[in-house]
This record gives C-alpha cells, structure tokens and sequence, in this order.
C-alpha cells in the first residue's frame, strides 16, 4: 500500500537541487584541483611512429607544468580501435586520455561494422595537436617528373602500378583513393602492417608510390625517392617548392592526418578545457612546433568544439569517399 509522506515531494526537490547545485559548484572546484595523481595517455599506435611522438612531446611538457606524470601507454591494433575501446570503456574521472589520429573517429566507423565502441558517443575531443601532411612520393625510376607527367603515366598503364600504405583504411590509403577517384586513375593497393615496411619496399622498387605520412622524408632530400606533390591544402615548410596536389590541378585535395587528444564522454567539461589549455600552451612553443615540423606536420591549437566540428566535417569527408570506392577494413 502506498504511503502519504507530507512534505516528500518538497523535501525530494530540496535534496535534488542541493545535489545539483553541490554538482555545479564542484565542477570547477575539480578541474582546479586537477590532476591530483598521475594522468594515463593512452596511443593507439605502436611506439615510435608519429602518434607515438607526438604524445610524448605535449604530455611531457604539460606534466612538468601541471606536477603530474602523464604516463604513455602504447595499446596499438586494429587501426586504433584497441587503444580507442580502452579509453571509451574507462572511467571518466580525468585520468584517462585517448591520443589518437582522426581516424579512429572519422574513418573506423566506415569501415569497420562491428566496432567495439561508438567514437561519437563513447569520445569526447578534447584538443587538436597538429596536422600531419602526406607526401606523394615515387620510386625514382618512374618516368614522371611531375604530377602532370605521373597521371598521364598511370593513365596510360591501367591497373599497372602499384601503391603502398600502412593498412587499409589508413590516411595513405585514403589518399591514393582520393587521388585515384579524382583523376581516373586505375592502379593496384598493397598494404602493409605499418608505414615503415612499406616505405622499405617503396625504397626496393617493389611498389610504385605512396602517400608517405612523413617516415620518407630523409629518403626524399637525399634523392633516393621523387617527391612530386603534397596531398594538403597548403605547401610543407620542409619543401616550400614542392606544389601542392590542388596546385597541380587536383582542386580541394586535402588528405591531412589529425592528431589530438580524446576523453571518455562525461568526463568533467573543467578538466577538458584545461587540458586543451595546457595542450595549446604547448604549441605555442617554438621549440615544439619546430619539432613537429621535423616530422612532416604543423602545429593545429583548437577548443574543444573546433575539434569536434573537424572530425565531424572529416566523417561526413570520408565516408562519402569510403562509400563511393568501396573501402573495406579487410
């Protein structure tokens, strides 16, 4: 039987706006306090490549700042879905960071039909770290000089040529279906676990070309691979000569790969943008942008909802291409 408790309703809604308002006012009371212990990192790529770098570099210079470590923790495998799913199944207490490229957010969903986690749902950006460029790199005894020249000479031998990449799915991938979709193009991927062997069999002529994420570019200025174009918007500082692809003809070419760090949703939105805080304080370090330019990138500082809105624009980009080329993760 039901019991009539006068003044229950009145003292529930006193209690649940005393709940709200002690929620409110420790809110910024918790970022400030923030971090109060060591803070994990986790990279979805192995140790060593560019995600892998670029996470050491910011979360070494924010943890001298904030006090704290920022512990690496490399969780790599299926295209970042491992390292992905750690953070979205995490507990959403500001300890546990994602440090990610794009994809895992634009791209995985596409291609992948039974991802373990929903990056829209489950992710919460929390700061861009910098864009990465892509390099169109040849073999040098391809008889093209220039985009112009390559085109025609792919063109001319259909299905002939052959492109490497780090895995499918990957930036590199994309970009050779960008570029394949674009100008008729009909050439043979190869894929390979990670960009380092395939830049390895580029260097023996067992492939034709790439789009290098960066890992080729001492072989380039040495002249053991031909450089001829760049697959971003905008010129590399490393190759201020080389064109771009839009330059060369291809316009709105942009293959650029983002790095940034991610949070598992409903973590406390004070210590998010005091993360991105501390994050674009770092990369307004010259010494910091200088080292990301070593590596073939550009620093990119963003709020947290400039961030959101890119892997929004790059999911609604990619997935049109994915679609369109039939891209499958296997």
């Amino acid at each position: 039987m039901a019991i009539f408790r006068p003044f229950a309703g009145v003292r529930a809604l006193v209690a649940a706006t005393a709940l709200a308002l002690g929620a409110l006012a420790a809110g910024p009371a918790l970022a400030q306090d923030w971090p109060a212990k060591p803070v994990r990192v986790v990279v979805n790529f192995p140790p060593g490549g560019v995600a892998d770098v670029l996470a050491r570099l910011i979360s070494q210079s924010i943890a001298q700042t904030l006090g704290q470590p920022f512990v690496i923790e490399n969780r790599a495998g299926a295209n970042g879905n491992i390292g992905g799913d750690a953070v979205a199944k995490a507990d959403a207490d500001g300890y546990t960071f994602l440090f990610s490229s794009g994809g895992v957010a634009s791209v995985n969903p596409h291609i992948y039909p039974n991802m373990p986690f929903d990056p829209a749902k489950d992710l919460t950006p929390v700061a861009a770290a910098a864009r990465v460029l892509v390099y169109l790199m040849t073999r040098p005894d391809i008889p093209a000089k220039d985009v112009t020249a390559f085109i025609a000479h792919a063109r001319a031998n259909p299905g002939k040529l052959t492109y490497a990449s780090p895995g499918n799915g990957s930036s590199p991938h994309l970009a050779s279906e960008m570029l394949n979709a674009a100008t008729g193009i009909e050439s043979v991927h190869v894929p390979y676990r990670g960009a380092a062997p395939a830049m390895v069999d580029l260097l023996a002529g067992q492939v034709d070309y790439m789009f290098d994420p960066g890992v080729g570019l001492e072989h380039a200025k040495e002249g053991k691979l031909r450089l001829l174009a760049v697959g971003s918007p905008t010129r590399s500082p490393l190759f201020p000569d080389t064109p771009t692809l839009a330059e060369a003809g291809i316009e709105g070419f942009n293959a650029d790969t983002w790095f940034g760090f991610y949070a598992p949703a409903g973590t406390d939105p004070g210590i998010i943008e005091r993360l991105n805080a501390e994050v674009n304080r770092v990369l307004a370090q010259p010494a910091v942008q200088q080292r990301i330019v070593d590596i073939g990138g550009e620093a990119a500082p963003m709020s947290p909802q400039e961030f959101a809105q890119k892997a929004k624009e790059d999911s609604d980009r990619y997935g049109k291409l994915i679609r369109d080329r039939d891209i499958k993760a296997n």
